[in-house]
Order: structure tokens, then C-alpha cells, then sequence
């Protein structure tokens, strides 16, 4: 993995000098200040975000609205986005290659949510089946907000004109219906937004927890065994990988009827950039013992660094502080002419008005 960036190089440059790279495909993708940050969010998203950042016009985004959908706190809501915010900045989250904001500083997001609404039907909500596994038959006691969450996340994504929004497989029926969306207010009001496309890639995309390989790695997770957490000494990593649940036998092989080791070896696989099939040869003949020894090893150097970033802005706040403040005022000033567009084609208020053109890549 490559090593953090120092803090001189995390430090948010001006504005007008981190224009978007207008010839590539944009990308949004956002991720939720809840829980303990764990390993499997690195694996499944952050490390992605980082990699790409150069192939493609990057816009990530903490979406604290989304986490109002459970029950929060204040003080445990600030916590959390600071925490998230160092988190993305000590991963390689570069402010020079990327939008990086907070959900909430940019109020166009709840906005658009609304008016959203007026073209999504509530039988496409009802059948969201994130929806139904949270809500968990429990319907009439849920936060409205869980049940509306996928059109909050729709208008996150088309605010900006996204042509792909990298996804784990889990979040692919919210996609389409974020398509179906898209396609339903152009044939009502015009041609206003581009119709975003999933990026879900074939490895990564879901770490399974270490105590349960049914279970995707959860920030909310009651067992703290059950995740590798970016706050954990190398001495709780090593412990929390040897205690990981495995399958029955002793060879060290990716097969359906080992969920359990599939899981481990993927996670050995994705960070040390080798492919499942080459972890197998390496631990042939070796057993569980020396396999999850060495993973141990190879997960505390992966977190190393990453880490040691993390001490560093948490002992400088007004880094992240500076990155996420000019994060939002380039992302307002590109959703709020998006805005602009939108309440003119819904034919809303009477103030004049200045429009827009249709995926625009207008900046800030």
C-alpha cells in the first residue's frame, strides 16, 4: 500500500487552482458517519476511492443527512464525521484530485430530496430490500427517513451529474432505482439529469464480518471481534484475525463451502495485490495457524501508516477542517447552479431566474 501523503500535501489548496478534470467520467460515491470505521470500509470503498482518483472527476461526500435515518446524538454525530473526515484525508483522499465534503453543508442534497419524491412511487420504496431487512417487519415503528433514504440517495448522485457511482452489490437496486428516477422527471420536465451507472467491482466490494462470514463487516456490529476497527493496536488486529472464525478441514482454499477462509484470503488477497488463486499456492500444505499468522502481519502493515496519518491530523484539526470547508463551497457552487436548472424545469417560484445547461460541469 502506498505510504500517506505528509501534512503539507493534505493541506487544502485554493479553490481556483483544483478546477474538476471536465474530460472524464464524473464519480460520486458517499459513505456514513456511524459506527466504528473498520477494515472492510477501507477494502470495499475507500481504497478504491484512492486508486481511481486519477481516471476519473471525483466528488465524495460524508452523508451525515443519512445517518439521521437511526438514532443519533449531536455529540456522537460530530464525532463521527471528524473521525470519518481524518479517516478518508489519512487513506490518500487527495482535496487536490477530489471534491471532499459533508453532506449537510451543502443543503441543495435535502432540497432535491423533496422534490424528488414528487416523481418516486411509494411501491418502489416499499420494495427496497435494504429497506425490509432493516425495518426488520417492524414497518410502523421505523424512521420515515429510512423508508425515503434511497431517494435522498438519488439526489445525491444526480446533483452532480454522475456518470458512475461506485456501489457494493448490496446498494445495486438503489441505483436502479435512482435510474428509473432519472427517467421519470426527464419525460415529465425535460432532459435535466444524467442517468448514473453502478460501478461495482469484483472484488472488495463486500468484506464479510470475522465472526459471522454471512454477515457483511458492520460499523454497527455489537461484537467488536467481528471487524478490524482503524483505532485498534497492532496487538487487538493480530488477536481479532486469530480468533476469526474458520471452516471446517485445514487447507487454505477459496471454495463456496468456506465462506469463512474465502473471506480471510480475500482480505489477505486485496492487500497485498495478488489474486486469491496465488494466496492458495503460498499457504499450500500450511494450514489455518500459519495462514492467519501472516495475515495478521500483513492487515497491522496495511494499517500502519494509515494510522500514523491519523494521529497526525487529529493533533492538527484545522487540516481537515480547511479540506472539508473548501470541499463544500465547491460542491454548493456546483449543485446550487444544478438547482437553478432543476426548480426552472418544475416551473417552482417566481423569482427570475438563471439556468443552467444540462450536465454541466460548471465551476466553482
Amino acid at each position: 500500500m502506498s505510504p500517506s501523503p505528509s501534512l503539507v500535501d493534505t493541506a487544502s489548496p485554493p479553490i481556483q487552482s483544483r478546477s474538476l478534470r471536465t474530460d472524464l467520467p464524473r464519480v460520486f460515491s458517499g459513505i456514513q458517519p456511524s459506527g466504528n470505521f473498520h477494515l472492510g470500509n477501507y477494502l470495499g470503498a475507500i481504497r478504491n476511492w484512492v486508486r481511481q482518483l486519477d481516471l476519473y472527476d471525483n466528488i465524495f461526500c460524508i452523508v451525515d443527512l443519512h445517518a439521521l435515518s437511526l438514532s443519533t446524538t449531536s455529540d456522537g454525530m460530530r464525532t463521527n464525521i471528524r473521525n470519518l473526515a481524518n479517516i478518508l484525508v489519512a487513506s490518500g483522499v487527495d482535496p487536490a484530485k477530489a471534491i471532499l465534503f459533508v453532506q449537510s453543508d451543502v443543503r441543495e442534497h435535502a432540497e432535491l430530496c423533496w422534490l424528488l419524491n414528487s416523481v418516486t412511487q411509494f411501491g418502489e420504496l416499499r420494495r427496497m430490500t435494504q429497506f425490509k431487512e432493516k425495518a426488520t417487519g417492524n414497518d410502523e415503528a421505523v424512521s420515515a427517513a429510512l423508508f425515503d433514504y434511497p431517494v435522498l440517495q438519488a439526489a445525491d448522485i444526480i446533483l452532480y451529474d454522475t456518470d458512475l457511482v461506485p456501489v457494493g452489490e448490496d446498494q445495486k437496486q438503489h441505483i436502479e432505482l435512482t435510474r428509473d428516477i432519472v427517467n421519470r422527471f426527464n419525460q415529465r420536465y425535460g432532459p435535466v439529469f444524467v442517468e448514473p451507472k453502478p460501478d461495482i467491482k469484483a472484488a472488495g466490494a463486500r468484506i464479510m464480518a470475522l465472526d459471522d462470514p454471512t454477515k457483511k463487516m458492520s460499523k454497527s456490529a455489537a461484537n467488536p471481534n467481528s471487524y478490524v476497527a482503524f483505532t485498534d493496536s497492532p496487538e487487538t488486529i493480530t488477536k481479532k484475525i486469530r480468533r476469526a472464525v474458520t471452516d471446517s478441514g485445514t487447507e487454505v482454499v477459496v471454495q463456496p463451502d468456506k465462506p469463512a477462509l474465502s473471506n480471510l484470503i480475500s482480505i489477505f488477497a486485496l492487500l497485498t495485490d495478488v489474486s486469491p488463486a496465488q494466496v492458495q499456492d503460498r499457504f499450500a500444505g500450511k494450514g489455518y495457524g500459519a495462514f492467519k499468522s501472516e495475515l495478521a502481519e500483513v492487515v497491522v502493515d496495511a494499517m500502519r501508516p494509515i494510522q500514523e496519518r491519523l494521529a497526525e491530523l487529529q493533533d492538527a484539526p484545522e487540516v481537515v477542517e480547511s479540506v472539508m470547508t473548501s470541499g463544500a463551497e465547491r460542491a454548493q457552487a456546483i449543485a446550487g447552479a444544478k438547482m437553478e436548472t432543476v426548480r426552472a424545469s418544475m416551473g417552482l417560484g417566481l423569482r427570475p431566474r438563471t439556468t443552467h445547461p444540462v450536465a454541466s460541469r460548471d465551476q466553482p
